[in-house]
């Protein structure tokens, strides 16, 4: 049985797969700021991955991208709530 509008020929890389790459993996490392970015981009590439029936490839990209996004966003809060109780010096 055949998939309906299944492409013919080579799938497309999405064109968004190596943004969402690098982003996601730069964001637990140098700038934490990337991370909900790439979190974002990345669930909403998935989504257009997952309805192209095949036409697009890339999700391996994004899915790291993704995962790496959601720790980035992870750790950039642990940070600021760790900075915001230094910050405190005990006194509430």
């Amino acid at each position: 049985m055949a998939i309906p509008n299944q492409p013919i020929g080579e799938t497309v890389e999405h064109p968004q797969a190596n943004m969402i790459l690098v982003l996601g993996l730069l964001s637990p490392f140098c700038c934490g700021i990337f991370g909900p970015i790439a979190w974002v981009l990345g669930k909403r590439a998935l989504n257009e991955i997952d309805s192209s029936y095949g036409a697009l490839s890339g999700r391996s990209q994004v899915m790291i991208g993704y995962i790496a996004g959601i720790i980035g966003t992870i750790c950039m809060l642990l940070l600021a709530l760790l900075y915001l109780a230094g910050s405190c010096n005990g006194n509430f």
